[in-house]
């Protein structure tokens, strides 16, 4: 199934793009399309324990299962004040 990777902040210039489609098997997980991303951005997996990943509106977890033609974001901790 194919869904649409966003990049955000710096995650953006070690993925090589704002934005990516990828064709991941289906009932894929987060998890699964991490390690996707991984092997074919080997910088991003650095920063694997502060990613956070949204799908929609929320906020999504490793075990949360894509949706063909889902948009899915990366995006880096939050900071703030």
């Amino acid at each position: 199934m194919q869904v649409t990777i966003q990049f955000f902040s710096h995650l953006q210039s070690l993925a090589g793009e704002n934005e990516r489609i990828v064709i991941v098997p289906d009932h894929a997980t987060v998890a699964d399309l991490l390690a996707q991303l991984y092997r074919e951005s080997p910088s991003l997996e650095k920063w694997d324990a502060s990613i956070r990943v949204g799908a929609g509106i929320d906020f999504v977890g490793r075990s949360y299962c894509l949706r063909p033609g889902e948009t899915i974001a990366i995006m880096p901790p939050f900071q703030g004040g």
